[in-house]
């Protein structure tokens, strides 16, 4: 299949991003929770439709100084327990 576009993707490609299986993301179309086109026997979605749209954008400065800021705490208030979860 040639893609047409590349915020487009296959079912398979969404249920590995949401971490679900091919079946429960054709339920969430047929529902109406995903937007998706049918091309042939296959369904098309835009990524952006599946509510993860600022996974695909750019970090700014100001993003990146928060997700450290937030790291840095995580370390620091949880860094026993992260070192023991790492050893499993």
């Amino acid at each position: 299949m040639r893609i047409l576009s590349k915020d487009l993707i296959s079912v398979t490609e969404a249920a590995r991003i949401l971490r679900t299986n091919r079946m429960q993301i054709i339920r969430l179309i047929k529902r109406g929770e995903i937007k998706a086109t049918k091309v042939g026997n296959a369904y098309v979605i835009d990524k952006k439709s599946l509510g993860f749209s600022g996974i695909y954008k750019k970090l700014t400065t100001e993003d990146k100084k928060k997700v450290e800021k937030a790291v840095t705490r995580t370390v620091k208030e949880y860094g026993d327990v992260l070192r023991k979860l790492g050893r499993e």
